[in-house]
């Protein structure tokens, strides 16, 4: 499959994720939903990793791929707290698209952090999300 395919797959697991966890958070507090979500997540992760025999590269980690594994897995711990906290406080509808706004912010880190351009057609494309975004979080 092309990186394409695996993107609509992504985004369509992460608008499951959203009306599931909406659904799920409505009578369970959202650190425990995290707590929970997080579980499967792992099981799931390993489950993976051991049938496709990946495990077996543990050793040759070096210490700075660990360390930014370990620190992306910070950033995605805290984004879920942050997103089920959001669902439980407010509609899926106006959630999602806010969240969404990530693709802005990787489009604006890529270029310093990792050397991406920075063309005037991801600005113009994220600007498109960014104001999205706000109409679908100001929309009735």
């Amino acid at each position: 499959m092309t990186w394409i395919a695996w993107s609509l797959l992504s985004a369509l697991f992460a608008a499951l994720t959203a009306i599931l966890a909406k659904l799920g958070v409505a009578h369970v507090e959202s650190n425990l939903a995290t707590a929970i979500r997080t579980t499967v997540v792992l099981a799931l992760s390993w489950a993976i990793v051991i049938g496709f025999g990946s495990h077996r590269q543990i050793e040759s980690l070096d210490r700075r791929s660990l360390g930014l594994l370990a620190a992306s897995g910070l950033a995605t711990g805290a984004s879920w707290i942050c997103y089920l906290r959001a669902l439980a406080a407010g509609p899926a509808s106006k959630v999602a698209p806010i969240d969404k706004l990530s693709v802005v912010f990787v489009i604006l880190l890529a270029w310093p952090v990792l050397g991406e351009a920075l063309t005037s057609w991801k600005l113009l494309g994220g600007g498109l999300i960014a104001i999205g975004a706000i109409v679908l979080a100001l929309a009735p």
